[in-house]
């Protein structure tokens, strides 16, 4: 029983590509009449497209957000992912700005304070998600800023620290000097009249 030998192959001198030996003489003919190569990719184009994919694929072209020039073929990676002038969303605020001033804007917006309803307490927003797992619900008086605490007060409406109150001494005091005051001017009044009584009668 004969055993078939697998066919050799021989390599395209016009795509390097594999071919049966048996076949090879065919397929350069048609390769090499048909087929070209761009010099860019290295891909092997029919030559009556050659023009349109060099000009589909790489021609250079400037990113209309940063001007930066690239092989079209990569343009709509580059403004999806990569330009920096791309347009992001702050994950505090959500407010979109480009890409390049996304690090500065969280570094500030992430330092914000909201009052969680549960604790009491003001957390920052870069450090709401871990507070929120966290939380026990519990007010804990003695953590927070000086700008913190007032500012629960003035949500409350209640002032941190009272008016000491007036001691009784005083108020007797001051009831003690309007007496004396009302009585001087009532004395002063009836000594008038009757000094002005005294002259109309002379």
């Amino acid at each position: 029983m004969a055993i078939a030998s697998e066919e050799t192959t021989l390599t395209c001198n016009h795509c390097d590509r594999a071919i049966p030996s048996s076949n090879i003489d065919l397929h350069y003919t048609h390769c090499s009449r048909n087929l070209e190569k761009c010099k860019v990719c290295g891909d092997m184009i029919p030559k009556k497209h050659a023009e349109e994919h060099f000009l589909n694929t790489h021609t250079p072209v400037a990113c209309s957000l940063c001007s930066e020039t690239m092989d079209r073929n990569i343009l709509a990676i580059h403004k999806g992912e990569n330009c920096p002038q791309r347009n992001v969303t702050c994950e505090f605020c959500e407010f979109p700005l480009p890409a390049i001033d996304l690090a500065e804007h969280q570094e500030v917006c992430g330092n914000r304070t909201e009052l969680c309803h549960l604790c009491n307490r003001y957390i920052r927003l870069r450090e709401r998600y871990n507070h929120d797992n966290t939380c026990t619900g519990i007010a804990e008086n003695n953590v927070g800023t000086s700008r913190d605490v007032r500012a629960i007060e003035r949500e409350e409406g209640s002032p941190r620290r009272q008016r000491p109150e007036q001691p009784d001494y005083s108020r007797r005091r001051i009831l003690f000097t309007i007496a004396i005051t009302s009585m001087a001017v009532l004395l002063g009044s009836l000594f008038f009249q009757k000094k002005t009584e005294n002259s109309q009668v002379h």
